[in-house]
């Protein structure tokens, strides 16, 4: 794929940009693991068009997007290329990882909020309206995170890319959470799909 894959209407602007953070990927890969080795040289469809198609299914009026482990940037950091509308705020504890992207940040001028800490330790106060997380971990414990946030902004939308384990994960947070989910087929893997979450409340007791 290349960058006229891109789902929607795409800037030339917006295009220099993620080929900007393409070219820093490839240089910063030599020195930190940001992403599977194996998957750099097909790294504009594995991970920017992957992390792209995410931006059709933002709900209007969004004003804060949280993208939890960010890790490389996917896909919090694409949708922040995509969308300066939104304050994206990236949450990575790893300190080198964390220095990769307020590089990306600071040379595609994405504008993004970087937090190197845990997400357990983000500041209070900041209630988003869509959070995102890919490859972190299960269900359960993404609704776990989430919780909270729901509890202030009960519009809150939950957008997460993932595999072939889906079924078993939502059937495991389906025994600890109420939520409304909808589903949609990934365009990168025939196995994949991305979840959208709304509605999320723990069950009581």
């Amino acid at each position: 794929m290349s960058p006229d894959d891109l789902p929607g209407v795409v800037s030339r602007e917006t295009r220099e940009r993620l080929e900007t953070y393409l070219a820093l990927l490839n240089k910063w890969q030599k020195t930190i693991n940001l992403v599977s080795p194996a998957t750099l040289p097909d790294a504009w469809e594995r991970h920017f068009i992957d992390s792209a198609q995410i931006a059709p299914l933002l709900p209007d009026g969004v004003g804060t997007l949280f993208d939890l482990g960010s890790g490389a940037g996917f896909p919090g950091l694409v949708l922040a290329i995509m969308r300066p509308d939104i304050a994206v705020h990236l949450v990575e504890s790893d300190q080198r990882k964390a220095a990769f992207l307020q590089t990306v940040s600071r040379e595609t001028g994405a504008g993004v909020t970087v937090h190197n800490c845990r997400i357990e330790a983000l500041p209070p106060g900041i209630a988003p309206d869509v959070v995102t997380a890919r490859a972190l971990a299960p269900l359960v414990q993404l609704l776990g995170w989430a919780t909270p946030w729901a509890v202030t902004n009960p519009g809150l939308v939950l957008l997460l890319p993932k595999g072939k384990s889906a079924e078993g994960e939502i059937d495991a947070a389906r025994a600890h959470y109420n939520f409304v989910l909808d589903e949609y087929p990934s365009r990168t893997a025939p196995d994949a799909r991305i979840l959208r979450i709304t509605a999320v409340a723990g069950r009581p007791g």
